[in-house]
């Protein structure tokens, strides 16, 4: 199973993506680290204070994890096009024969995509962590006044990796690789906030429904501030939210391997 892993993380690696996806991601995080660190700490000329209010801990735990919109669509664009782009090319039968095992093959992208989503994500916090740190410094706010942040910035790892296992399932149940990624990224980026804009306004549909969305639980994991609010519904708690995101993750990647275990290639 190794060997797999490393075949997989090799083909990765062997493309132009794999670095133009971690300067993405890595100028994603700092932008948005460092436009939030000014925006929530810069003074109210009425009053002197910080024009943002909440404590230190949530402050420095929005900055950090305010790029992980764009990156979750990074790895869900890599969890499509690391199948997707073997359908196309009709690499996935030489696939298939080097490891004959089916199963196998498909376990290891599951988990080589689980490696690259944590890469990723570090290469995130990087830019995030180190921009966002420094300006709250610069503005007098602790860069880490609580170790519940902690726990947010490993979260966001796991966050990512499971983006990237949507992004596989997704790959394989719409094999035209162009398809999956007009459909993925249009759905997380565009019909799902539209979506739940809309349900927003039905009491019912606004606390039982749009909470479960995945951007939404992805929220929740990470920084339960960003969904809440005047007239919103309480959010889920970080646990429920993981719980939410890792479902999607194991029905779409886990339908994705049943298909691809059985399916003609040829």
């Amino acid at each position: 199973m190794i060997s797999v892993i490393r075949s997989e993380i090799l083909k990765l690696r062997t493309t132009r993506m794999w670095w133009a996806m971690a300067l993405g991601i890595f100028v994603a995080g700092a932008v948005f680290a460092g436009f939030f660190a000014v925006v929530y700490t810069i003074d109210d000329p009425g009053t002197g204070a910080p024009a943002m209010t909440g404590t230190d801990a949530q402050v420095a735990n929005t900055v950090y994890t305010a790029g992980l919109g764009v990156g979750y669509l990074l790895l869900l664009t890599i969890g499509v096009m690391q199948i997707g782009s073997e359908y196309r090319h009709k690499t996935i039968t030489g696939t298939f024969l080097a490891t004959p095992r089916r199963m196998k093959a498909l376990l290891g992208k599951v988990l080589a995509l689980v490696v690259i989503g944590i890469g990723y994500g570090l290469v995130s916090l990087l830019g995030s962590v180190s921009v966002g740190a420094t300006v709250l410094s610069m503005r007098g706010i602790e860069p880490f006044p609580d170790v519940e942040i902690l726990r947010s910035l490993a979260l966001s790892l796991l966050a990512l990796a499971l983006w990237a296992l949507i992004g596989l399932g997704v790959g394989i149940l719409i094999p035209n690789m162009v398809a999956a990624l007009l459909v993925g990224i249009g759905t997380a980026w565009i019909v799902e906030p539209l979506v739940g804009f809309g349900l927003s306004f039905n009491d019912f549909a606004n606390e039982h429904v749009v909470k479960f969305f995945p951007s939404q639980a992805t929220n929740a994991m990470i920084d339960p501030v960003t969904v809440s609010g005047p007239g919103m519904a309480e959010p889920l708690s970080w646990w429920a939210g993981a719980l939410t995101l890792t479902a999607y993750a194991v029905v779409l990647a886990g339908l994705g391997v049943l298909r691809a275990s059985r399916q003609d290639v040829t």
